[in-house]
């Protein structure tokens, strides 16, 4: 008999995965043993858990902690609500009713779910570089086995988060940071006296709109480059000495973090050029690499199978047409991944027409979404790994 997704579903969204993720691990640990798999926890707290052996070799990744706060679970006809409806037990119960049903006729199988999606990602970081970074669930300091340790190398990726049914082929990557402008305390009576940090800092907010180190990505467009905070002065009759920006960055390919710092410092400095404010500006300290941007090629074998697979169970479903190529909305750690090819699928919206939907009170997933999600990866996965690769 095959595997009920929306039964595990129901089970998973009830148990509050906020603040730690025991219960669902162990729902999920549960499925797999009663279906007659080994699983295993790692030291970075992963579920893992392989099917068949050699290449071609086909990674499922989703997670399964939730942002606070909790939303209990309800049921109402054929949508089910509460806090991980759709971020991301719904993409989980898919992946997991895939991996336990699909018939694979050659190559490797994996299932790896992470413990920490919503935080530092150290579960992901783990799998592709065997290190257990400090402040996860994790054994700190721990080594665990990279994924391509004992398997071969993974080919490709497919990454459970809400994407209504479509298949997202890249995402913007975030970083965040802090501009720091240092003047000369003076009394405010004198204010020629000192150095204003806070007038330098506002003509370098006006500068961050002329930052432009990347060209637009053809799939994601433009990065953008957001303040989200300021704080500066300690007196009301002091000019003050120092002012601090706090800057969000949604990249693009091909940049990374420290190019970004390097080219985003470079370029504020020269707005200050000749003045006697100084500028520096620093990348926020994490013991994970920053989520950076993606793009998998969209005539990738994944994305032909994935898209194709899902626009017949959506359609077969009554769910219309499903299956667009398209980026996905989020960062995610489907950064992680790349530059294998990666796409990210699963059940459930971002947001819809009446607004959010992961991360809000409303959270919800269409029941007949999550069969159709089931459906689409296992029947992309059996194309995948036919005995022939062409089925």
């Amino acid at each position: 008999m095959s595997f009920d997704p929306v039964a595990f579903l129901e089970r998973a969204v009830r148990d509050d995965s906020t603040e730690a993720v025991a219960g669902t691990r162990e729902l999920l640990l549960d499925a797999l043993r009663a279906a007659g798999h080994e699983p295993r926890v790692d030291a970075a707290g992963n579920v893992r858990a392989s099917r068949g052996s050699g290449s071609p070799h086909l990674v499922f990744n989703t997670h399964i902690d939730t942002v606070a706060p909790h939303v209990p679970f309800e049921r109402e006809g054929e949508t089910i609500r509460g806090r991980g409806a759709c971020d991301a037990k719904g993409p989980l119960a898919a992946l997991l009713s895939a991996f336990l049903d699909a018939e694979i006729e050659r190559g490797t199988l994996t299932l790896a779910v992470t413990p920490d999606e919503e935080t530092l990602s150290t579960g992901a970081h783990a799998l592709m570089t065997g290190e257990v970074a400090p402040g996860g669930p994790g054994e700190t300091g721990a080594s665990v086995e990279p994924l391509s340790a004992s398997d071969p190398e993974p080919d490709a990726f497919v990454v459970g988060e809400p994407t209504g049914l479509d298949v997202c082929t890249a995402a913007r990557g975030r970083f965040e940071g802090t501009i720091v402008v240092d003047g000369v305390a003076a009394h405010a009576a004198s204010p020629a006296s000192g150095v204003n940090a806070v007038s330098a800092a506002g003509r370098l907010l006006s500068a961050l709109d002329s930052f432009d180190n990347v060209d637009a990505h053809p799939q994601l467009g433009d990065a953008t480059l957001v303040p989200t905070g300021i704080e500066g002065g300690e007196s009301t009759n002091q000019v003050p000495a120092r002012c601090a920006i706090t800057v969000d960055r949604r990249s693009v390919p091909p940049e990374t973090a420290e190019g970004f710092r390097t080219a985003l410092e470079t370029h504020l400095r020269s707005e200050l050029d000749g003045e006697d404010a100084t500028v520096s500006f620093s990348l926020t300290e994490r013991e994970t690499p920053f989520l950076e941007a993606f793009a998998t090629d969209t005539d990738d074998a994944i994305v032909g199978a994935l898209a194709a697979a899902a626009r017949s169970a959506s359609e077969a479903s009554g769910l219309g047409e499903r299956g667009e190529i398209r980026p996905f909305g989020a960062a995610t750690e489907a950064s992680y991944f790349a530059p294998a090819p990666t796409v990210v699928f699963g059940p459930g919206h971002l947001a819809d027409d009446e607004g959010a939907v992961a991360h809000a009170e409303r959270e919800y997933v269409d029941v007949a979404a999550v069969r159709a999600a089931a459906t689409a990866v296992r029947d992309a996965t059996e194309r995948l790994l036919a005995g022939d690769g062409t089925r």
